[in-house]
């Protein structure tokens, strides 16, 4: 198996089995070993007191893609520490686009960067999450 394909099988068995980023609405664009790509679209419902997007849903974005990218190599990772800087506001119906990235993986412990992104290319925040392997995997490989 490839690690593109054990990437694919991964996300493909968490997806699956995630009703909340699909009750959010949010798909998933592109998925690799340490990568992925996931968008949402802002609903109305999705929106703060100033009528801009709710920083909770801009987080919840930002942690999915941050969760399928440090599962994609078939072990079983959650978060260890998240952090989020807000940089635009999300305005209501835009896609924003959740790009995750692998910086480093050592031993059972990960740190991924994930940018948000506006449909004008704007960065709208800037996360950082820290993930620990757990006991398992998303599906048995055979060799």
């Amino acid at each position: 198996m490839t690690p593109q394909d054990r990437a694919e099988r991964a996300a493909k068995m968490m997806w699956d089995d995630d009703p909340a980023s699909q009750g959010l609405g949010m798909s998933l664009d592109a998925i690799g070993p340490g990568h992925a790509v996931i968008s949402m679209a802002v609903r109305d419902d999705m929106a703060n007191g100033h009528g801009i997007c709710h920083g909770g849903f801009i987080f919840t974005l930002a942690d999915s893609a941050f969760a399928f990218a440090c599962n994609s190599y078939n072990h079983r990772v959650v978060a260890q520490h998240n952090s989020i800087t807000y940089l635009a506001p999300g305005k209501l119906g835009e896609l924003l686009i959740a790009t995750a990235r692998e910086t480093s993986r050592s031993g059972r412990s990960g740190i991924y960067d994930v940018t948000v992104t506006g449909e004008d290319r704007r960065e709208v925040a800037i996360f950082r999450g820290h993930s620990r392997q757990i006991s398992g995997t998303h599906f048995d490989e055979v060799d």
